[in-house]
């Protein structure tokens, strides 16, 4: 078995604790190789090589770090195909989905390296004669990235592209479940001509690895993606820095008695059980009119009915496993929980035969609002109906959560539509269409307990920059603001 190790300072080292950990296809639970378990000596000598190369990287043009950007565009771009197998054997998802991960990537690094010609500041007149006022954006320094497993080319390409266009240096720690998808795009990184010490990956546990990396002195921005949980610990840990958490979702689908029913079964399919639901955006409550929903009911059934359970890499596959044993334990004790509260169970709801975290796509009807299933995160293929009888239940039940990632509303009315965006609470929502499909221009991200901040588009700028106000007095005198003589 191969033993991968962490890059750091632009060079492939052991880790300081001797010891590594195993990284296993979801599919057939067969080892991938060995990565390093590595602790806060590591991480310490992460650090040092990222604010080695901090000045150098700081005082690149933006242009110059874009065209770099760009030449890891291209490399994502040759390897498109190669990367995407690699993500559908290493994380699950199928091929289509893994190939969209890595196009992810490419968008991202694309757009960012365009904002190393733009990187707007703002002027504004004095109130003072002879005075020029304006805003630069400059780097925070050196930051920290802790990734998930759910798209590990996409969402830390989302971290990575903005925080080196502004002129960070990054000590990256990416998911234990999905190590070398992680160290597969350092390596093109590096081939693009990333400065040795800009990018530093270190692979291991979030107590080991995740915690001394959030609590460092010398790192002044953490950006987190990943269970409400763990984002809580970051935040009473990290001290006075830039911290940015994105934590999940309980994402709604409206469904109105107007909807085009066949299109929203469309769009309950992909948002429910692409990615196996292991997304922060998918859809796992369905919110439907008392008039369709038995119909609505009988459409899924029949389209669940014909999902195809397999490995990510066969072409043939509609849904694949879940990332792990204890996610696929996880999603059996929600469904016990479901049956127990009185949902019913009208499909799936069962672990198959045979090796691999495979779990059944699963539906619940007469759900009501308050039930476990309809509250907490699952992360699995688990859909829940839920009955309303007008727009305004309907908004309320969607809100009634801790979260607010993503919502969808089905209906032909304008007004309904505008309503449901004035009046739902979170930071992204669509009009049919699924809760899924967020573009890389455009900002990303939630309110309440999914946390704040916002990922890629112009916001991407924001998160990993910080304003500085200059002012210019040309006078020569002294002149006072705020019309003190």
């Amino acid at each position: 078995m191969h033993t991968y190790l962490n890059f750091i300072d632009g060079r492939w080292l052991k880790s300081n604790s001797g010891e590594s950990f195993i990284s296993y296809n979801p599919a057939n639970e067969n080892p991938l190789g060995k990565f390093q378990s590595s602790n806060q000596n590591d991480v310490e000598t992460a650090v040092h090589a990222a604010e080695k190369s901090l000045p150098s990287w700081k005082d690149t043009p933006a242009p110059e770090r874009a065209q770099i950007l760009f030449a890891a565009r291209d490399l994502l771009r040759k390897h498109k195909q190669r990367l995407g197998k690699l993500v559908a054997t290493e994380m699950g998802k199928v091929m289509k989905e893994s190939l969209g991960d890595v196009q992810e990537a490419i968008d991202i690094f694309e757009y960012m390296a365009g904002e190393g010609r733009r990187m707007f500041g703002r002027t504004t007149p004095s109130e003072l004669k002879n005075k020029f006022c304006f805003t630069i954006r400059k780097p925070f320094g050196i930051v920290g990235l802790i990734t998930p497993w759910n798209f590990p080319v996409a969402i830390p390409a989302w971290k990575l592209a903005p925080a080196l266009i502004t002129g960070n240096t990054v000590v990256w720690k990416p998911s234990s479940d999905t190590p070398l998808c992680a160290l597969e795009l350092a390596e093109l990184l590096h081939e693009a001509g990333i400065p040795k010490g800009v990018v530093n990956v270190i692979t291991g546990s979030g107590e080991e690895v995740g915690m001394p990396l959030v609590r460092h002195q010398k790192i002044r921005a953490v950006s987190f993606t990943g269970h409400r949980d763990t984002g809580e610990k970051i935040l009473q840990s990290a001290g006075i820095k830039k911290v940015g958490l994105e934590m999940g979702g309980k994402n709604a689908i409206i469904i109105m008695k107007d909807a085009d029913i066949d299109l929203a079964v469309d769009g309950i399919l992909w948002a429910g059980f692409g990615t196996t639901g292991q997304r922060c955006t998918a859809a796992s409550r369905i919110i439907a009119h008392q008039a369709v929903i038995q119909e609505l009911q009988e459409k899924l059934l029949a389209r669940i009915a014909r999902l195809r359970l397999g490995p990510g890499t066969d072409p043939k596959t509609d849904v694949g496993p879940l990332i792990n044993k204890s996610a696929q334990e996880k999603s059996q004790r929600y469904v016990d929980i479901g049956k127990q509260e009185g949902a019913s169970l009208e499909c799936g709801g069962s672990i198959p035969k045979g090796k691999g975290f495979f779990f059944q796509p699963t539906l619940f009807a007469k759900v009501k609002p308050s039930m476990k299933i309809a509250q907490d995160e699952i992360f699995g293929p688990i859909v829940c109906l839920i009955e309303m009888h007008d727009l305004k239940e309907a908004i309320t039940i969607c809100n009634e959560i801790e979260y607010g990632l993503s919502a969808a509303i089905y209906t032909k009315d304008i007004n309904k539509a505008f309503t449901a965006i004035n009046n739902i609470e979170s930071g992204i929502v669509y009009v049919n269409a699924p809760t899924i499909g967020a573009e890389v221009h455009l900002p990303f991200g939630g309110v309440k307990n999914t946390g704040w901040e916002r990922e890629a588009g112009w916001s991407g700028i924001s998160e990993f920059s910080e304003e500085q106000t200059v002012y210019i007095d040309f006078s020569g005198k002294l002149q006072k603001a705020q019309k003190i003589d």
